[in-house]
């Protein structure tokens, strides 16, 4: 049994989170394969970026969950990965940039880190 490096206690923000399969729906629009409502570890961050027109501050965050949030989204099998979706974290709804499992040595998964935009 290995330790979770993100403990229960930690968990304290709510959360929705909609994950996309790599394909598509019948109507052509992302294929749902994951919806729930969970609490996570959440941290905000922001920089500034300057183009030539004007200057805006992009957010983006990391969400921190205990264990495998979508132990049944398999793109190929045995192929688990998070490549996209949306979470809605305050109220307001953002993409999902990446998503990563992080696995223990006997390929358990220990936590599931989604970072967005």
């Amino acid at each position: 049994m290995y330790p979770c490096l993100v403990p229960e206690w930690a968990c304290t923000t709510d959360i929705h989170v909609i994950i996309y399969s790599e394909g598509l729906n019948e109507n052509g629009g992302p294929e749902v394969v994951f919806e729930d409502d969970l609490r996570c570890n959440y941290q905000d961050s922001a920089k500034t970026v300057i183009d030539k027109e004007q200057k805006y501050v992009q957010l983006s965050g990391t969400a921190l969950f205990r264990g495998d949030i979508a132990p049944g989204v398999d793109i190929a099998p045995g192929v688990t990965v998070i490549s996209g979706g949306t979470v809605t974290v305050f109220g307001e709804e953002r993409n999902i940039l990446q998503g990563m499992k992080a696995r223990n040595p006997d390929n358990s998964v220990n936590y599931t880190r989604l970072d967005i935009v």
